[in-house]
């Protein structure tokens, strides 16, 4: 079945596992969200994410003295990045494993909730960007309860309260495609239940076992309406095909065999033997978010907003 939000006892129990196995196969600080190629697909992994550190950079305006604030900040490559340029980075994270990895490394990250960001516990930012997490902020029955919109409202509103007039919040984010059902006629029954395979819905019912707890946002629009008033979008653009280039360029990483990565697989073995959503998403041998992206049931967005004097001000008082 789709289940609510993972809590912190499952993300630990899958980024224990992941963790490992995505740093021998992508390095000590891997980048687990799309890639910027600009349909350059000559150019190798780590230039694609350069390159996307690069474009965050210059939108949001990371450099030296500056305080940037990351939520949901994976392994910290964004983090690292801000650093090289003489930035101040902060990261949040719901995974322990991911907590570690960071502070090996000298960055400050805390293992906190992103959509429960406080001016008075973590102070003010120059700039906030969230690259990969969004997605992962409403489940599928946060959805079906109707809360979708107040979640992302509150977390614009939180975020606003963090930023001076002008300052600017990175959002790069999957959602839900043109060819998507409508959210009036998705039908959460037929998703827990195991659609035609091969089918649309058996993709998306496939992508809530091999991401539970996760549901995308209905396209760019509903994020824009929901980041109003406190942001004016400044710059939007869709990666939806740098995306489905970056996990063929994961796939073939993490396909690569080593004894070490048998192992840590070997590890999975009590929760295959135990859910069936866990072998669902685990030996159907595809990846769903792939599929998803090719069909345009997912799309990809690189959004850039920007607070206005008025309502960072107005959030700032109600943080205090």
């Amino acid at each position: 079945m789709l289940q609510q939000m993972a809590d912190r006892h499952e993300l630990d129990f899958t980024y224990s596992l992941t963790d490992r196995i995505i740093r021998l196969s992508l390095g000590e600080l891997p980048d687990f969200s799309g890639a910027k190629f600009d349909g350059d697909f000559s150019l190798s992994l780590e230039q694609a994410q350069r390159r996307k550190h690069e474009y965050v950079a210059e939108q949001v305006g990371i450099g030296p003295g500056r305080r940037l604030l990351d939520l949901g900040c994976g392994w910290g490559p964004l983090l690292a990045y801000a650093r090289s340029r003489g930035a101040v980075g902060v990261g949040l994270t719901l995974s322990s494993a991911q907590l570690r990895a960071c502070r090996r490394h000298g960055l400050e990250v805390h293992l906190e909730d992103a959509r429960e960001i406080d001016r008075a516990r973590l102070g003010t930012f120059d700039a906030v960007a969230s690259l990969g997490a969004f997605e992962h902020f409403c489940s599928p029955d946060d959805f079906q309860a109707g809360r979708q919109e107040e979640i992302y409202r509150d977390l614009f509103a939180r975020t606003s309260s963090v930023l001076p007039p002008g300052g600017r919040f990175y959002v790069q984010t999957m959602v839900f495609g043109p060819n998507m059902s409508p959210a009036s006629q998705v039908d959460l029954e037929l998703l827990r239940a195991v659609p035609p395979r091969d089918s649309d819905e058996w993709y998306i019912a496939l992508l809530g076992r091999q991401f539970p707890g996760s549901w995308p946002p209905f396209g760019q629009e509903q994020i824009i309406r929901c980041a109003r008033p406190h942001f004016t979008l400044v710059a939007s653009i869709s990666g939806r095909l740098d995306y489905i280039e970056t996990i063929n360029r994961w796939n073939a990483r993490i396909g690569t065999p080593s004894f070490r990565k048998t192992l840590l697989k070997l590890q999975l073995l009590p929760r295959w033997l135990t859910s069936a959503d866990f072998r669902l998403a685990f030996t159907s041998g595809v990846s769903a978010n792939q599929v998803c992206f090719q069909r345009e049931l997912l799309d990809h967005y690189r959004l850039v907003f920007e607070t206005t004097r008025r309502n960072t001000a107005v959030a700032a008082q109600r943080a205090r």
